[in-house]
């Protein structure tokens, strides 16, 4: 079934073109079906880009979803144009009085200032206090992850010596709960951070399940025993060259970010990197939408 999308939206092309089912607003208005609503807190630099990433991603299940993109208003972005911002984003201030059956929030590039210290930290709460009446289920990715951590469990993050940087395994605890059914016992996901989280913390954590950690990159995904977060701390929505780029990036600001691990072949950067992470990716997503939003989600909100 398809993602319900802006008729206009750059990414709608590139999917389709890559076979992903896309309708426009006007052809989903004649289906006479109830169909999810997903709100999408983008706080990547580069948002055509994960608009396209996250699109991907939920445009391969069986469901039709309805997206709306959400951008912070008391951050300014620097990297995408305001006319996209002011055409395909909105506020909170404009959907604060609505209710979706599921959100993502992204990953951010401050890792680096304490939680605080970011400038739209306060608008964020707002709006993570907001999903616990509002929202069914939320899917908090990588930096999004830490923040909810931090603000719902209290659980702070630390600074690692050096980037991680690069694809690692993952091991899978609990394989029969929903989220990760279907998932091998070992698989592969990318990670790009300066920041980790313990282990202990969310073990201790009674309101907390580790589904799966990694011996080099630690924990990866958790989830909240009411089934209403889930925290993935690693980047299995990134295309198989984003890391490639990003070491590019890096090394054009000057800093010494070491070759990604485990990603290169031959751990040369002048090979193409294989994509090793991609099904389950997909499977994680479609788990998700199945079992935390469309069969939890009521019919009609109150």
């Amino acid at each position: 079934m398809p993602i319900n999308i802006p008729r206009a939206l750059p990414a709608t092309e590139l999917l389709k073109q890559e076979k992903i089912f896309v309708m426009d607003e006007d052809r989903a208005k004649t289906q006479d079906i109830r169909p999810l609503n997903i709100i999408i807190l983008n706080l990547m630099p580069e948002k055509e880009r994960t608009e396209l990433q996250l699109l991907r991603l939920l445009g391969n299940t069986p469901l039709q979803v309805n997206i709306t993109f959400l951008r912070m208003r008391t951050h300014e972005s620097k990297n995408v144009s305001k006319s996209h911002l002011d055409t395909f984003y909105t506020t909170f201030e404009n959907v604060k009085s609505r209710r979706y059956d599921g959100m993502i929030v992204t990953g951010a590039p401050i890792e680096h200032l304490p939680f605080e210290d970011v400038n739209y930290w306060g608008e964020l709460t707002a709006i993570m206090e907001w999903t616990k009446e509002n929202v069914t289920s939320v899917l908090n990715i990588c930096w999004g992850a830490q923040a909810a951590l931090y603000y719902h469990y209290g659980i702070g993050k630390y600074e690692l010596p050096e980037k991680l940087f690069g694809i690692y395994e993952h091991h899978v605890f609990g394989p029969k709960i929903k989220l990760v059914r279907g998932f091998d016992d070992v698989f592969r996901a990318p990670h790009s951070r300066y920041t980790s989280i313990s282990i202990e913390a969310i073990q201790k954590d009674p309101r907390l399940t580790l589904l799966s950690s990694s011996r080099e990159a630690g924990a990866f995904i958790i989830i909240s025993n009411d089934e209403k977060h889930i925290m993935i701390t690693g980047h299995l929505e990134y295309d198989a060259n984003t890391l490639a780029e990003e070491y590019e990036r890096d090394h054009q600001k000057g800093l010494d970010t070491s070759i990604p691990e485990h990603y290169f072949p031959n751990n040369d950067p002048n090979e193409q990197p294989p994509n090793t992470w991609r099904s389950h990716t997909h499977l994680l997503f479609y788990n998700w939408l199945n079992y935390y939003v469309y069969q939890q989600t009521p019919f009609q909100w109150d």
